[in-house]
């Protein structure tokens, strides 16, 4: 957020309203560390072209690029932001308070959230019901809700491996955090009746809790970090989109989720548990004052980027078909706002 700071105070003057005189001539991106990737390659390639300044494009989490996208209408704030979720109703009506009130949301395609650890350590697969109890802040022993007392995994389930638990994944301000709360602690705690029993805010916050002893720990918003230390150290595992598993598979390996690995195909129909879409959201009263918005959304939908063979799925993007692409580059290119 302090980097985003300075790019976006390299960039202050005169706010921006609809019809002015440019006064940025450079596009402003922020939001997920899983859409960075691609978001940087449309970038690059877009600034190849030539007619436009190649766009910046900053890593803050899909929760930290939403507050600085929603800030405002100006020349200060994001033109862009790439989100490993679908916007927030909480999110929408903060952007309006701000006077932003006409976005573009356009579907990039889809993205595993991987569950991986070292080449050099053990294989497993896990559920999701062992995944929450795992991570979760507090957990049902002989009937009662208690603080986590599981240290190792086999404390779990004798068939995992007798070493400690610990897990490397995104801060709060993650759309991957976000992700995994929802496609895999809510479904884990979801098997026990103790849990079930529970109503309202109590339900959520042990649904939804992560330990805070060590067991898990915030890696931040840089996925290549918790990489490397993954890499480094046998017995953790980490957390993160597909795409840095597919990147870094000379190091790393996918733990099966219920007894499916994380591959292209299984993540794209999705019978891989943990997959989710991803997105990137446009600032319209930006278009046609910041320069090349319109012409850089073109390049992202476009055949050679989003297509089954652009350069985007040689990143690991798992594509859109045939039919869903088609509807959401027309929706992209007429940049048409959301309801």
């Amino acid at each position: 957020m302090k980097r985003m700071s300075v790019a976006i105070a390299a960039f202050a003057g005169l706010a921006i309203t609809a019809g002015a005189a440019e006064a940025r001539d450079q596009i402003l991106i922020v939001g997920s560390s899983t859409v960075f990737p691609f978001t940087t390659a449309v970038a690059e390639n877009f600034g190849k072209a030539g007619k436009f300044k190649t766009p910046v494009v900053e890593s803050t989490g899909t929760g930290g690029g939403m507050k600085l996208f929603c800030s405002g209408v100006g020349e200060n704030t994001p033109d862009i932001t790439g989100a490993s979720r679908k916007v927030k109703d909480s999110e929408i009506e903060g952007c309006k308070k701000n006077g932003v009130t006409s976005i573009t949301e356009v579907l990039i395609g889809y993205d595993g959230i991987a569950f991986a650890n070292s080449k050099a350590g053990t294989t497993i697969d896990v559920t999701r019901k062992q995944l929450w109890q795992a991570l979760a802040k507090q957990v049902p022993v002989n009937g009662q809700i208690v603080d986590n007392p599981y240290k190792n995994w086999s404390d779990i389930d004798p068939s995992l491996p007798a070493q400690k638990i610990e897990v490397l994944g995104p801060p709060p301000t993650s759309g991957t955090r976000d992700a995994f709360v929802e496609l895999v602690m809510d479904v884990g705690c979801a098997e026990f009746p103790e849990v079930e029993a529970l109503e309202g805010d109590a339900k959520k916050a042990v649904c939804q809790s992560i330990r805070e002893d060590g067991g898990y720990v915030e890696a931040g918003e840089n996925d290549n970090l918790i990489v490397q230390k993954l890499d480094a150290n046998p017995n953790a595992y980490g957390i993160f989109g597909y795409s840095f598993l597919e990147e870094n598979a000379d190091k790393l390996k996918g733990a099966m989720i219920e007894g499916v690995a994380p591959t292209f195909d299984t993540v794209a129909d999705k019978s891989y548990p943990i997959s989710r879409e991803i997105y990137f959201y446009v600032k319209n009263a930006h278009v046609g004052v910041i320069p090349g918005i319109r012409e850089f959304v073109a390049e992202y939908v476009s055949e050679r980027a989003m297509g089954e063979e652009g350069y985007l799925a040689d990143k690991g993007l798992i594509t859109l078909t045939d039919d869903q692409y088609k509807s959401v580059a027309s929706q992209a290119m007429s940049l048409s706002p959301m309801n």
